[in-house]
């Protein structure tokens, strides 16, 4: 299938902090994989004039921004909230609305129920969140206060390649210095079990043990991204992002061709540009020996972490909850305590499945109801579950739901599950399930996927890696595509 869009007249969308200027380029260009990167990347060579096409090996287009209906719902096939979607400086400055997205957000952005039947919950209010903490209302207040005052600057310096010299240093210091710490040590910061649990599953989405160092920055940038964005959902699901950025790449001349996997570079027709939204592994296989040995080296050591265990399911009604706020919740952490997450997560590194599992539980519908059919509801959930993991989790998500929600089960009218090497063989960028396209290690967080000053150029004249192994990483934001093709620019002129 090759999809198509008839070209309009270009609109480049205005420039963002620490992006400079460039002129438009009559030139040609290839972009492999049709992730939210990949498309990033072609929207942002498009609007430069660059003659692009997009290849993609499934036969639809959006890779981890898929979603699909199941049982008469809608459900994400992957990523399903945005908080760095909706504050990505590079979506930011495109007129994406236009193409169709909406954001929708939910009253409360995140729950976090406790055994005693209490919650923990984030508020796009930091005061609402920090006075419902109790005893950690000031730490809460000093801990993210400062970060949501300068979000849009350290947004600009945090998603982007590390080894340089940020535009904004100072405010890059003082949120290093705290980062850098793992969770374990910024939990110190808090006294009551709410408070450290809910640092402890934001934390947790690391996927790393939470006593590895730099596991408090994803807690610090996500919960102050909570806080200044909120963290939304797509109307109609997280397909409809991808939707835009194809709409707005057609209106600039692009194309997209569906079915196309591309095993080889000699597969591809001569073009001035290629960039490659696939895993470094992948990227090795591609370029063969065309790729610098001590390239091709670094990608094939590059290193994957934990994997993800998703379960979809169909309620008819509500989650029952047994605490208010989760009622109310787009998104659920079921964890307990931050001391059981941390040992769940520290289990699932080593190569082990948790009785009791962190688990992520999605509610989507309660921002966007047209994603439900009556009375019937789509529920996301995924678990952290070990690298390659072959065995069958369901039972341990749906315990974890009927803890923290007793009567889950005898609402549920459909289940559907995909295993890691599912999620792997849907997407491949997802290696043994998963689906953060690399281990969230203190040497990849700051040096991914090699260590280099230029993270985008793979050694090919005119060849550059655009995927979630490139800074900033896994999310939706598409900033990785954006500054590989910055990169790829940069190299014509």
């Amino acid at each position: 299938m090759r999809l198509r869009r008839p070209a309009k007249p270009d609109r480049r969308s205005p420039t963002f902090v620490g992006v400079r200027a460039a002129p438009d380029l009559v030139t040609t260009a290839v972009v492999v994989g049709s992730g939210p990167n990949g498309l990033a990347a072609a929207v942002h060579l498009a609007q430069r004039g660059v003659t692009v096409t997009v290849l993609e090996a499934a036969d639809r287009p959006g890779g981890g921004l898929r979603s699909s209906v199941r049982d008469g719902v809608v459900h994400d096939d992957c990523s399903a909230f945005h908080p760095m979607g909706v504050g990505s400086p590079f979506l930011r400055s495109l007129d994406l609305t236009a193409h169709g997205l909406t954001w929708r957000w939910p009253e409360v952005q995140l729950a976090h129920p406790l055994d005693d039947g209490s919650a923990a919950a984030l508020w796009r209010s930091v005061d609402d969140t920090a006075r419902a903490l109790g005893a950690d209302e000031e730490s809460w207040r000093r801990t993210f206060e400062p970060l949501v005052a300068g979000i849009d600057e350290l947004v600009a310096d945090a998603l982007g390649p590390l080894l340089r010299w940020p535009d904004h240093p100072v405010a890059m210091a003082r949120f290093g210095l705290r980062a850098v710490a793992p969770a374990t040590w910024m939990a110190r910061r808090f006294e009551t079990a709410a408070g450290r649990a809910l640092l402890g599953g934001i934390a947790a989405h690391s996927f790393r043990p939470l006593t590895a160092p730099l596991t408090s920055s994803v807690a610090l940038l996500l919960g102050a991204a909570g806080h200044a964005y909120g963290w939304p959902v797509a109307e109609g699901g997280s397909q409809a992002i991808a939707d835009a950025l194809i709409a707005l790449l057609g209106a600039h001349g692009g194309t997209i061709e569906t079915g196309r996997r591309v095993e080889s570079l000699a597969e591809l027709e001569p073009t001035d540009l290629v960039l490659l939204d696939v895993a470094p592994p992948a990227v090795a296989e591609i370029a063969g020996d065309r790729l610098p040995a001590r390239v091709a080296r670094a990608y094939r050591r590059y290193r994957f972490g934990p994997a993800a265990f998703k379960v979809d399911l169909a309620v008819d009604g509500d989650v029952p909850w047994t605490a208010a706020e989760a009622h109310r919740a787009g998104t659920v952490h079921l964890g307990g305590s931050f001391e059981e997450i941390a040992t769940a997560e520290a289990a699932v590194s080593r190569g082990h499945m948790p009785a009791r599992p962190f688990v992520l539980v999605g509610q989507q519908y309660l921002a966007d109801p047209s994603r439900s059919a009556g009375s019937i509801n789509p529920v996301w959930a995924y678990a952290h579950v070990p690298a390659g993991f072959d065995g069958d989790a369901t039972s341990a998500v749906l315990d974890q739901l009927e803890r923290f929600a007793p009567g889950t089960r005898e609402r549920i009218v459909g289940v559907h599950t995909r295993r890691p090497a599912d999620l792997a063989t849907a997407n491949p960028n997802f290696v043994g399930g998963d689906i953060s396209c690399g281990a969230n290690t203190a040497r990849q967080l700051l040096a991914r996927p090699r260590l280099t000053r230029h993270p985008y150029a793979t050694g090919i004249p005119g060849v550059f890696m655009c995927s979630a192994a490139t800074p900033p990483g896994a999310g939706v934001h598409g900033l990785g595509g954006f500054h590989a093709a910055e990169a790829a620019l940069a190299s014509l002129s």
